[in-house]
């Protein structure tokens, strides 16, 4: 699902039959709006792979959680494109774009600390030496989600603000520490019973 989405990022950038450089220098704000949404979707593609690292069973519930997550990103795309295409325009369609962006990366967000929150509650799912790091990894999951509600309401004044704030969580998931401390790797837990 994750490559799905970061593939269908990709159709919706500038493919001009002629005046090609001026085309490609205009379209910057479709550039900013794919490199955000991608660095979004592979962050959580990373995060969800270190969280999946720990997990020893997964029951109907987590799944359930798993496939909100899922539809979250599978929409990604679909705001980017938006925001894109009317980031430069300004008015209330960059407004109303800017805030359906920022609001798909929210529920996509507490989707994903949904996810983490379960598996902290349910120990049973978890090998047992990285059970302490899911509290972390929902407190990461749920701050990251919630920075999206200023990009919300910035956006009612500043779509291109409110689309820098998003950049700004990209960037900020991207350079920080992609794993959660006492995460192990697969390879390092004892063969399942």
């Amino acid at each position: 699902m994750f490559a799905i989405a970061v593939t269908l990022l990709i159709l919706d950038l500038p493919q001009p039959d002629s005046n090609l450089t001026h085309v490609l220098s205009h379209a910057w704000p479709t550039y900013v709006a794919y490199l955000v949404s991608f660095a979004t979707v592979g962050i959580v593609w990373i995060e969800h792979h270190g969280m999946m690292s720990a997990v020893r069973a997964i029951n109907r519930r987590f799944l359930e959680r798993t496939l909100l997550l899922l539809m979250w990103v599978s929409i990604i795309p679909w705001p980017t494109a938006l925001a894109a295409r009317y980031a430069q325009r300004g008015g209330p369609q960059a407004r109303a774009a800017a805030i359906l962006y920022g609001a798909v990366m929210l529920l996509m967000g507490l989707s994903f600390a949904l996810s983490w929150r379960y598996l902290d509650r349910h120990d049973e799912l978890v090998a047992e030496p990285a059970r302490a790091a899911f509290g972390a990894g929902t407190r990461r999951a749920a701050a990251g989600a919630l920075v999206y509600v200023p990009a919300i309401l910035i956006a009612f004044i500043s779509p291109m603000a409110s689309l820098g704030l998003d950049a700004a969580v990209a960037v900020y998931f991207a350079a920080s520490r992609s794993e959660v401390p006492g995460l192990i790797h697969r390879a390092e837990l004892p063969p399942r019973a």
